[in-house]
């Protein structure tokens, strides 16, 4: 069965209740519960959550050559940190990053990803689907690099 673990970063742990008008008001753990049991028997679904950069990096390392994938919406650190950028492009596991909102719909600083070049595709502004639409992908991808 394929592993895939979702990372959130910081503040996520207060979706459903912090600026409900951009995230909506369900809260991860909820939305966690009904993507487990529609990927039940079809994938190790596994979800992880810290405000603290290091210790996402820590959870990057650990799972980024043993995973089949990753989502990672790293919240405001998609924005600012390099040093996720470079744990990113460290490990072999693929990477899909996922916005709940439309961060190009945003304030400036919300234009830019910073992670982005390290992923191999980003989901945003779809609401907490773009989370089922990555591991969709994940699930479903083709390494056409190890057919040639």
């Amino acid at each position: 069965m394929k592993k895939i673990i979702i990372i959130n970063g910081p503040n996520l742990n207060l979706l459903g209740k912090r600026e409900v008008d951009i995230y909506g008001n369900m809260s991860f753990d909820h939305y966690f519960q009904i993507l487990t049991e529609y990927y039940e028997k079809k994938v190790d679904l596994i979800y992880f959550q810290s405000n603290h950069e290091g210790v996402i990096i820590d959870k990057i390392h650990e799972v980024g050559f043993e995973f089949d994938g990753i989502v990672l919406n790293g919240g405001a650190y998609t924005h600012t940190s390099l040093a996720i950028a470079d744990a990113l492009a460290a490990i072999r596991t693929p990477v899909v990053e996922v916005h709940i909102s439309n961060i190009h719909a945003r304030e400036a600083f919300r234009n830019k990803s910073v992670t982005a070049s390290k992923v191999v595709g980003s989901i945003a502004g779809l609401g907490l689907d773009g989370y089922r639409l990555a591991v969709d992908y994940l699930l479903n991808r083709i390494d056409l690099t190890s057919s040639i």
